[in-house]
């Protein structure tokens, strides 16, 4: 079957708007399903997880639910899915307790590549231990990150490797597998960023080697707050802070509060269409989220090629996205030219393509970019053929206004 991009489309209310989205790396549109559910879920009795009164049974269920649907989109075990209110809350919530078992002599490593939210809870964590912090750097000419670039960094004194799957800025697809090879033989452990990744690849964390493994449901249809994946027994083992009448067990230690059920009710949705995307009603949702995967990875990728054409017929744009394996997401700079006014420039024409270096700030500092990065073009599984032919008219205009003027 074909992917029916015009159907799709008609289920994502926002697109009625017009625009043309980009700013897929930064959270997409939402599917009607998605809302529904929400929506359905505060519409029936919602009260504290039970198996008693209604609300209490439907809280339950939404937990379990999605759970469940986690655990297939990640390849994950549900006893080992945590939920919070962000990636960033819950990597900065296990930073803290991994670094109880550091002492003065340990090192954890970072990367120059990732999103700030998989550096600095681990920096700001490890300073407090008392513990070496090590980076590894990528090739800013290629944006490849290797396994030497994090073999030049480990030791037998690394407890901890944080890394990307993908990069939020630059889609560079690091080879984590090899990574994780590597890290476990140092005797580690691998955190693994799959915020970017999660929104267009097929996820399997026992495959990646993932210790933990952390993504953000919005950045792939879903409601806002944060998913982590690791090993029911990995978990048993840390002691999070946490209130003293709250339950102990995994996963369920660490979540802090009352969970949002009706975001888990959007998320278990949002799963559900995109296995939907398969475009077949057999197979586990799993065999499907697998199949759908692989149509959107097709889709995406020739948009991007695409895409890419049409730049390289633009002088003044210089294209940083420049990794073997990367995912549909470009950065650009443009001679001569602020990105922060050609963001603004093609936000007139209906086209959102937004400027900034998306707090991956290490990696715009080492591609020579400072802190203002460029101008970065996301594609997502609604992006269609109209949008990319936007956006280039629009960057035509706005790098020769004259031409544009005498169309």
């Amino acid at each position: 079957m074909t992917y029916d991009l015009t159907a799709l489309r008609a289920r994502i209310p926002a697109l009625a708007a017009g625009t043309a989205h980009f700013d897929g790396p930064g959270g997409t549109q939402t599917p009607q399903p998605v809302i529904d559910a929400i929506s359905a879920a505060l519409s029936r009795p919602l009260s504290i997880r039970g198996d008693g009164l209604p609300g209490e049974r439907n809280a339950e269920t939404l937990v379990v639910e999605a759970r469940r649907a986690l655990a297939d989109l990640l390849g994950a075990d549900p006893a080992g899915i945590v939920f919070g209110r962000s990636a960033t809350q819950l990597t900065y919530d296990f930073s803290r307790t991994l670094a109880r078992a550091w002492a003065p002599g340990d090192e954890v490593v970072v990367t120059r590549l990732d999103h700030d939210a998989n550096i600095r809870p681990w920096v700001q964590a490890a300073e407090r231990a008392g513990v070496t912090v090590r980076r590894a750097d990528f090739d800013p000419a290629t944006g490849e990150l290797t396994t030497d670039h994090i073999r030049a960094v480990l030791s037998a004194r690394t407890r901890l490797v944080a890394v990307t799957a993908a990069s939020n800025l630059i889609g560079t697809i690091p080879p984590i597998a090899d990574i994780a090879r590597i890290v476990h033989e140092a005797g580690a452990l691998l955190y693994v960023d799959g915020v970017h990744y999660t929104a267009h690849a097929r996820v399997d964390v026992e495959a990646l080697g993932a210790d933990f493994y952390v993504c953000s449901p919005y950045k792939f249809l879903g409601p806002h707050h944060g998913v982590l994946a690791a090993r029911p027994a990995l978990l048993e083992t840390l002691r999070p802070d946490k209130l003293l009448p709250s339950t102990d067990a995994v996963p369920e230690r660490f979540e802090l509060g009352t969970l949002p059920y009706e975001f888990l009710a959007g998320t278990r949705a949002a799963v559900d269409f995109l296995a939907d995307l398969a475009g077949r009603p057999d197979g586990s949702r799993r065999e499907r989220l697998g199949a759908a995967f692989e149509r959107i990875e097709e889709h995406e990728g020739v948009l991007r090629d695409r895409l890419e054409r049409g730049l390289a017929a633009l002088d003044a744009v210089t294209v940083h996205s420049r990794a073997a394996r990367r995912t549909p997401t470009l950065l650009l700079t443009l001679d001569g030219h602020r990105t922060e006014d050609a963001y603004r420039f093609l936000a007139r024409r209906g086209v959102h393509a937004p400027s900034g270096s998306f707090y991956a700030l290490e990696a715009s500092r080492h591609l020579g970019l400072g802190d203002s990065g460029g101008l970065r073009i996301g594609l997502a599984p609604y992006t269609g053929e109209e949008d990319v032919d936007r956006l280039l008219a629009g960057l035509a205009a706005f790098l020769d206004p004259a031409a544009d003027a005498h169309g």
